[in-house]
C-alpha cells in the first residue's frame, strides 16, 4: 500500500529562498531546541532539497512531514530531533509558518462536522483498514492500540496486559456485568474482560477489518462485535469503557458523545474514558497526522472534555500518564521496524517512511510533555456509590 502522498507539491513551492538566507533563518529557529542544520548529531536536521525550507514556510507542519517522506531532509533519531523541537515550542513558530492553511482548518474544525455519521467510517478504512498483517506485527499478542501501562512492566507486553486489568479494576468489573466497548479494536480488551473478569462484552467498531479480526479472537466467549457508529447504540449496560476512540468524536460532538454514555449507562454504572489529551486547546491535531494517519482526527483539550460533560456525569477521577505513551510508540516503532522485511512486499518504501515519521514523532510529541494520555472514570449523578481511585 501507498502513502498516497502526491508529488504535485513541486507546483505549490514558490521559488526558492536563497540558500544562505534560509539556511540562518532555519538554524536560528531551531537553535533554542539546540538542533544543528547539517550537525552529526543524532537529532540534527540533515538537508537533502534545499526546498524543503520553502515549503515549511508555505505548509508548515504539514509541509515538514510531506519533505520526510519525500526524503527531503533526515534525522537520523527523528523521536529525539522532536522531543526537542517540541519542547522549546518551535512547533508554533512552524504553525504560524503556514497559518493560512492553519487557520482555515481551525475554523473548518470549529463551523463544519468533520466527523458526523456520513463520515464516521472514513478513519476506519483509510487508517484502520490498510492490514492486520500489519498491526498483527507492530502490536503486541492483546492487539492493544493505545498507551501501555509502564509503571511495573518491563516489554510491552506486559504494559498492555497491565493497562488492560487497569481498567478493569478502575470500572470494578464483576461476573455478570455487562460491558460496552465503545472503539474496541481488535477485541483486545473484551477478550481479556471476558476471560478474566467474566463479564459480557458488546464492542462496537467503525472498521470492518477490526470486526473481522475481533470476532475471530472472541470466538467462544461472551462478546458480540458490532459495526457500529456510537450514536446509533440502544441499551443499558452496568459499564462503558471507550479507549483511544474519543480522538475520532471531533468537538462539534462531544456532547452528544456524553449524553450517549450518559443514556446508556446504568444508575450505578461506571464509564471509563481513555483518550489522549492536550493543555492546548488551540493544537487540535498536526497537520500530516490529520491528512495521512488519522482523517478528521482531533485531540481534546481539558476544557472540551470537562464543558461536554457537565451535568451528564459524575467526574470520579482522572489519571494521566502521557509518558507511558513514549514507551509504548518506541516499543510499536521497534516492532515495525524489524518486521519490515515481511511486510515491503505489501507496502510501499514511501509508506515505511510514512509511518515512521507518524511514529517517531508521536513518541517526540509525548517525551516533550506536549501530549498527555487521561484516564477518567465516570459515575452516574444520581448514584449514591463510593468510588475509590486506583493506579
Amino acid at each position: 500500500m501507498d502513502s498516497q502522498i502526491s508529488d504535485t507539491h513541486k507546483k505549490r513551492v514558490p521559488a526558492r529562498l536563497i540558500p544562505s538566507k534560509a539556511h540562518e533563518f532555519f538554524q536560528a529557529l531551531l537553535t533554542p531546541a539546540d538542533v544543528t542544520l547539517n550537525g552529526s548529531r543524532p537529532w540534527d536536521m540533515r538537508v537533502r532539497d534545499e526546498r524543503v525550507f520553502s515549503r515549511i514556510l508555505t505548509e508548515g507542519s504539514l509541509g515538514l512531514g510531506e519533505s520526510y517522506v519525500d526524503g527531503w531532509w533526515e534525522a537520523e533519531q527523528l523521536d529525539a530531533f522532536f522531543t526537542r523541537v517540541l519542547h522549546a515550542r518551535l512547533d508554533e513558530a512552524v504553525v504560524q509558518m503556514g497559518r493560512v492553511k492553519l487557520l482555515s482548518r481551525w475554523l473548518h474544525a470549529h463551523l463544519a462536522n468533520r466527523q458526523s455519521v456520513r463520515r464516521a467510517y472514513q478513519v476506519g478504512k483509510a487508517h484502520y483498514d490498510i492490514g492486520n498483517d500489519l498491526y498483527e506485527r507492530m502490536l503486541d499478542p492483546t492487539m492493544s492500540y493505545s498507551c501501555g501501562y509502564w509503571r511495573n512492566a518491563r516489554d510491552l507486553t506486559q504494559a498492555q496486559y497491565d493497562k488492560l486489568d487497569l481498567i478493569c479494576r478502575k470500572l470494578n468489573l464483576a461476573p455478570g456485568h455487562h460491558l460496552l466497548d465503545i472503539g474496541c479494536g481488535w477485541g483486545g480488551l473484551a477478550r481479556f474482560a471476558a476471560r478474566h473478569y467474566g463479564v459480557r462484552v458488546t464492542g462496537i467498531t467503525i472498521s470492518e477489518e477490526q470486526q473481522r479480526l475481533a470476532q475471530e479472537r472472541c470466538r467462544g466467549l461472551p462478546v458480540e462485535i458490532v459495526l457500529q457508529d456510537y450514536r446509533a447504540l440502544e441499551g443499558r449496560f452496568d459499564r462503558i469503557v471507550s479507549v483511544g476512540m474519543f480522538e475520532h468524536v471531533g468537538r462539534k460532538n462531544y456532547r452528544t458523545y456524553f449524553e450517549t454514555v450518559a443514556r446508556l449507562l446504568a444508575d450505578d454504572g461506571l464509564f471509563l474514558l481513555h483518550c489522549i489529551g492536550t493543555d492546548n486547546p488551540m493544537s487540535g491535531t498536526d497537520g500530516f497526522i490529520e491528512r495521512y494517519i488519522f482523517p478528521n482526527g482531533e485531540i481534546p483539550g481539558r476544557y472540551d472534555i470537562n464543558a461536554a460533560s457537565l451535568d451528564l456525569l459524575r467526574l470520579e477521577d482522572w489519571h494521566n500518564f502521557g509518558p507511558d505513551y513514549d514507551h509504548t510508540l518506541m516499543a510499536w516503532w521497534q516492532r515495525f521496524d524489524s518486521a519490515w522485511p515481511e511486510l515491503k512486499g505489501a507496502y510501499s518504501d514511501r509508506f515505511y517512511r510514512m509511518w515512521k515519521y507518524y511514529l517517531l514523532s508521536c513518541a517526540g510529541y509525548f517525551r516533550s510533555r506536549q501530549g498527555q494520555l487521561w484516564q477518567l472514570v465516570y459515575s452516574q449523578p444520581r448514584s449514591l456509590q463510593s468510588y475509590t481511585s486506583l493506579r
